[in-house]
């Protein structure tokens, strides 16, 4: 079935508890990180959407407790003239994951058929064929076990204007509004098609779209950790390792320590933390 960004903008507020599910969703995601060191796992997570959607803030609670040695975002801009004389994927090619890594996307290779394609920076012929380069593209990752999340934050013009104009009224927020946002905004029935046609091409059985309805904050960072724990539970080996003999045997030596369940540790050390508060 094809994607119709009209369906993903009821913008209906999160009916739970946010606060609460959200450092869940981060407990999960951190555990999901440490099942990527343990057992070698590399992960890709990439995020596209309209300008002001709220790609930073999710990815910013997606990395809120993440262990910065083993993640790299990559904002995605225009490409240096390096970038150019190359092949488009190039850039990308080199941003990717190694073992035990996760690398994060704000923006990706869908330049090509989005914005490249809309301000003509790339001829009709080059961003057609973009289709297939992209899809043998995410074939390879899929295929490399390598595992891919694509998300696309939508909003709906009413609310990208208001969040536009609440970016030009807080001081501390205009730098992140520019000129662009209103080359692209005067052109969104051609960035409309082009999604459309994107969807349509790349929608693939190994690197299927989610749509997030970004249009209420909350549920859109929510849906869209959720769908990223999910994915990703289900693509990794979510088991612990076991203690190390030789790690014990120093801990034992160093400070009398003594094994103890998981949860009854966890739950101890939070209680003596309160005590001594």
């Amino acid at each position: 079935m094809t994607i119709d960004l009209a369906d993903y903008e009821d913008g209906a507020r999160y009916d739970g508890q946010y606060g609460r599910d959200l450092a869940a969703l981060q407990d999960r995601l951190e555990r999901i990180q440490a099942a990527h060191i343990t057992h070698g796992q590399r992960s890709v997570i990439m995020f596209e959407g309209w300008d002001a959607a709220g790609k930073g803030g999710i990815i910013q609670r997606l990395t809120a407790q993440l262990d910065p040695r083993y993640f790299e975002v990559w904002p995605i801009g225009a490409p240096s003239e390096e970038e150019k004389a190359r092949h488009f994927l190039w850039r990308f090619w080199r941003r990717l994951p190694g073992h035990r890594e996760i690398s994060i996307f704000d923006r990706s290779w869908y330049g090509r058929v989005l914005v490249e394609r809309v301000e003509g920076y790339a001829t009709e012929a080059e961003w057609r064929k973009g289709y297939d380069e992209i899809n043998e593209f995410e074939a390879q990752l899929t295929g490399s076990r390598t595992n891919l999340v694509k998300l696309f934050i939508h909003v709906a013009q009413e609310e990208q204007d208001r969040r536009f104009a609440d970016r030009l009224d807080d001081p501390w927020k205009r730098w992140k509004t520019g000129v662009d946002d209103y080359r692209n905004r005067a052109k969104r029935s051609e960035y409309l098609a082009a999604m459309h046609e994107m969807f349509e091409q790349t929608d693939t059985r190994w690197a299927p779209w989610k749509v997030i309805d970004g249009n209420n904050k909350k549920s859109a960072r929510i849906a869209a950790l959720s769908h990223i724990a999910e994915t990703l539970e289900a693509a990794v080996p979510m088991t612990a390792p076991e203690r190390d003999p030789a790690v014990v045997k120093l801990a034992q030596k160093a400070f009398g320590y003594k094994p103890r369940d998981a949860a009854k540790a966890v739950n101890g050390g939070e209680d003596a933390r309160e005590s001594a508060q």
